[in-house]
């Protein structure tokens, strides 16, 4: 039995994996300010004698030393998410992600400098890698963003500062962390309200509303079923050669947001259809998208194994099945 803190984990993915980890009779803290997150996810845990919810920002420092006492494991999930969110509220994308984790960094490093043992999971994005116009990126591969004037690429420029931070704190502490850059996580109780586009299209398909597709929906994204990535992280921090790296979480099989939709409509016996919608009238003038964003698994695959077990039919279900 462990003990164990998830910031952020009345969140969609810090919900499932607070569930998963209470399934192994762990001890589980979850610290969540409800901003994005909510007590809806962990309804069904609320009762388990194992799980503590504290509702307050990570952004308290006195409050991060506080819950950090005593923890074996960390899972840092807190962030600023959606495109939505991100394109409205910069100033808050930025600031939620980067000074919590400063506090955090600097709290894992006293109890390591006590001589404590603490290992972390700290959660990135694909955002990281901008406009990369590879057809498929590694972990190494260079971060790509566009002007400052987009407000879009501060949500991957301040989680690759948080890179960069962790890092620094591996090389100069030898802090044990591992890095996850998450490929478009999606499943039950993920919401669509902040942009999140599969809750959003399988909502509108089962009202029988048009599903909104953006620009001309030939962009390209791979889907994985938060079941697989709450699992392939807790393998990860299982695994000592995953500490000190950055390491893609996700499938890598890929699907235009066109056919995406056409699917959602098929699955869920809608009668739906199928409307456009430029990426001014979804967000502003200032948008700018990422064409294609499809991950090498290579190196996740080297150290568990692969850990898809879902395509993309499956997801759908799930997601319908959630909803009805």
């Amino acid at each position: 039995m462990s003990e164990i803190l998830i910031t952020g984990g009345a969140g969609f993915i810090g919900s499932h994996l607070a569930e998963l980890l209470l399934s192994r009779d762990h001890q589980v803290t979850i610290v969540d300010d409800l901003s994005t997150g909510t007590p809806d996810n962990l309804k069904h845990l609320e009762e388990h004698e194992s799980l503590t919810f504290i509702s307050g920002d990570i952004g308290d420092e006195h409050l991060i030393n506080e819950v950090i006492e005593n923890k074996d494991q960390v899972y840092h999930l807190a962030a600023a998410v959606g495109v939505a969110l991100i394109a409205k509220q910069p100033i808050e994308t930025i600031e939620r992600n980067i000074y919590p984790t400063q506090l955090l960094l600097a709290a894992l490093r006293k109890r390591i400098e006590r001589g404590e043992t603490v290992t972390t999971f700290f959660s990135s994005t694909s955002e990281v890698y901008g406009k990369n116009p590879k057809e498929t990126w590694t972990e190494q591969d260079d971060l790509v963003f566009g002007a400052t004037t987009r407000p879009r690429w501060s949500y991957g420029v301040s989680k690759a500062i948080d890179e960069f931070l962790a890092l620094a704190c591996v090389k100069e502490y030898n802090l044990p962390i591992v890095i996850g850059r998450f490929f478009n996580v999606v499943g039950p109780r993920q919401t669509g309200a902040y942009g999140m586009v599969l809750p959003r299209f399988v909502q509108a398909a089962l009202l029988g509303e048009p599903l909104k597709v953006h620009d001309d929906g030939k962009q390209i994204r791979c889907f994985s079923h938060v079941y697989d990535v709450t699992r392939a992280i807790t393998k990860l921090m299982d695994t000592p050669d995953a500490f000190g790296k950055v390491i893609n979480i996700g499938s890598d099989t890929p699907i235009s947001i066109l056919e995406l939709a056409t699917r959602v409509i098929e699955t869920c016996d809608s009668n739906s259809v199928i409307e456009f919608m430029t990426y001014t009238e979804a967000y502003d003038e200032s948008f700018e998208d990422i064409r294609r964003r499809v991950p090498d698994l290579t190196r996740i695959r080297n150290m568990i194994g692969d850990p898809n077990e879902h395509d993309i039919d499956q997801i759908i279900r799930d997601v319908r099945d959630s909803l009805t």
